[in-house]
């Protein structure tokens, strides 16, 4: 047996003709289209009816059947289980021995997109689909444009460079008119094409999504590691500022000497910065009751460490002499290790956290 069923996802019978769905046999469903054309001439939806009551008397060789069903105004999910729910009361209805095969007739792509959910049910032996002559492939154009646009990735991925790319003539214009050389727009333009191109490439917007939405939920529940790492960020960009500045101060020879006054310079600020940035740490996890005496060590590991590279490089720019080398590596030995030892001691004589039952 053959059904030929209609579709309309939208439910254009139920809301502007209120038609019952589903609507089975050749009277019915004749009724049903007659309905709809008077009350919306305009609706695509009337021929998709009125193609399936001619395939239905087109076919004399075998028991064929006509039926429509209908989604809901949504779209989406909710209208393909509606389709998919009177599909399932139509099947029951017709009860023949004979296996149940299906023509879908629809008005465009949108109205396709149910289609998974019918062939779960039933064979498909074909789909029509009807459109104006004078719109041919206008609604499935619209259709495929609006998937496009609600879509998030592709969104982004298609429209952002268009974006771009359509910016670079006016912004030249602009530029000459205020006298900037059309060189350097078309240069910061194809950057900012090429960082995004790059961004998307390697994934790292979603890195750059996952600090953003971390520092969003750091500010609102006020964490210190925000402040905290804000000045630890300021304090490493001074660092870069004077590791360079101790570069031209210094007359340096070949990469080892580059590398120790580059350290020279920035590395009392990183260190800074790493002290300030593991406090905040620190302090948030003793607000948020995870403290752990342990804890402790990281900003006196970050001295120690500081005051160890500062040494060594001053003493390979011969800054410094054998003896204060060997002092601060010394110290800096003795002071992670008295650290550990003694942060060891508080955290096993004072234990921050119940012992587990």
């Amino acid at each position: 047996m053959l059904l030929v069923l209609c579709i309309d996802l939208d439910d254009d019978l139920g809301r502007k003709a209120g038609v019952e769905t589903p609507v089975v046999g050749r009277d019915r469903v004749e009724h049903a289209a007659v309905a709809l054309a008077t009350t919306d001439p305009e609706d695509s939806d009337s021929n998709v009816l009125f193609e399936g009551l001619h395939i239905h008397d087109e076919i004399t060789d075998e028991q064929v059947e006509v039926a429509a069903v209908t989604g809901v105004e949504s779209g989406g999910v909710a209208a393909n289980r509606k389709v998919g729910n009177e599909i399932d009361q139509i099947l029951a209805g017709l009860a023949t021995g004979e296996e149940i095969r299906a023509v879908v007739v629809t008005d465009g792509a949108q109205d396709e997109s149910v289609i998974p959910v019918i062939r779960s049910r039933l064979p498909i032996d074909g789909v029509r689909r009807v459109v104006v002559r004078q719109a041919q492939n206008l609604e499935s154009m619209y259709y495929t444009m609006k998937q496009v646009l609600d879509d998030p990735e592709t969104r982004g991925t298609i429209l952002v460079p268009l974006g771009i790319l359509l910016l670079i003539y006016p912004l030249a214009e602009t530029a000459a008119q205020l006298g900037v050389p059309g060189a350097a727009v078309f240069g910061v333009l194809s950057a900012l094409l090429g960082l995004y191109v790059l961004f998307r490439g390697l994934g790292l917007e979603r890195v750059i999504d996952e600090g953003v939405a971390r520092a969003r939920r750091g500010l609102y529940a006020g964490r210190v590691m925000v402040i905290t790492t804000v000045v630890a960020v300021a304090l490493v960009a001074v660092g870069v500022v004077r590791g360079l500045g101790a570069l031209d101060a210094h007359t340096t020879v070949n990469a080892v000497e580059v590398l120790a006054a580059f350290t020279v310079g920035s590395v009392p600020w990183v260190a800074a910065a790493g002290v300030t940035s593991s406090l905040g740490r620190i302090t948030d996890t003793y607000l948020a009751e995870r403290f752990r005496w342990r804890y402790l060590n990281a900003p006196v590991y970050v001295a120690a460490i500081a005051a160890v590279l500062h040494a060594v490089s001053g003493f390979l720019l011969g800054e410094v002499g054998l003896s204060y080398t060997a002092l601060a590596l010394t110290a800096g030995t003795l002071l992670g290790l008295v650290s550990t030892l003694a942060f060891a001691v508080v955290e096993s004589r004072f234990p921050t956290t119940p012992d587990p039952v």
